[in-house]
């Protein structure tokens, strides 16, 4: 019970505050190159930041396992929040996780690491959420499902092979991985669907 007790807490009103990081998200992914408004008062345990905290409490549930970031499972309290408030199992190995949380997204680990879907089940795949400083509506090109014309963002910090990866996953399409990228009080998304390009 003491060890409870000392548990960080989840979201304030857990319905309705997981509702809206949900549908924040869900417009994120709906329409990409739109940055969207995070709301959270989240104190998670370092170095888990607020805004994927809210993200995994959101989408997280116990059909959904969790892979977590070197930076992030070195700390046991991570895991143990992650559990706690979204019933999700943290797996060790990428290829099984619905989610991946990456702290440190420089040092995301190549896309392939994490489950493609399959020609039948595109829908098996990872959704990868990466903590980002800086999200702004200007640099690469956008172009796609959901993208009137074409659409600007930009987001760092981010592997230094970004785009090729970004372009070996859109080839893949069905198959491949979505990306959420969390900033500091907002969200965006770049859809396996999305083009990105050189702006």
């Amino acid at each position: 019970m003491a060890r409870g007790l000392m548990l960080a807490r989840g979201f304030a009103d857990p319905v309705h505050d997981a509702q809206g990081v949900f549908r924040a998200v869900m417009d994120a992914l709906a329409r990409p190159g739109t940055i969207q408004p995070l709301a959270t008062d989240l104190t998670p345990p370092a170095p888990l930041t607020p805004d994927l905290a809210a993200i995994a409490l959101a989408l997280g549930d116990a059909d959904a396992p969790l892979w977590l970031d070197a930076g992030l499972a070195r700390n046991p309290a991570v895991a143990e929040f992650l559990r706690f408030h979204t019933g999700a199992p943290i797996t060790r190995d990428p290829a099984e996780a619905a989610f991946a949380l990456i702290a440190d997204a420089a040092a995301c680990p190549d896309f392939a690491s994490f489950a493609q879907g399959t020609p039948a089940y595109p829908d098996r795949s990872a959704t990868l959420v990466l903590a980002v400083t800086d999200l702004s509506n200007d640099g690469w090109r956008l172009d796609g499902p959901g993208i009137r014309g074409s659409a600007r963002l930009s987001a760092s910090p981010l592997p230094a092979d970004i785009l090729p990866r970004l372009a070996r996953n859109h080839a893949g399409f069905p198959q491949g991985v979505d990306l959420i990228l969390a900033a500091p009080g907002l969200v965006a998304a770049l859809p396996r669907s999305t083009r990105v390009q050189e702006g």
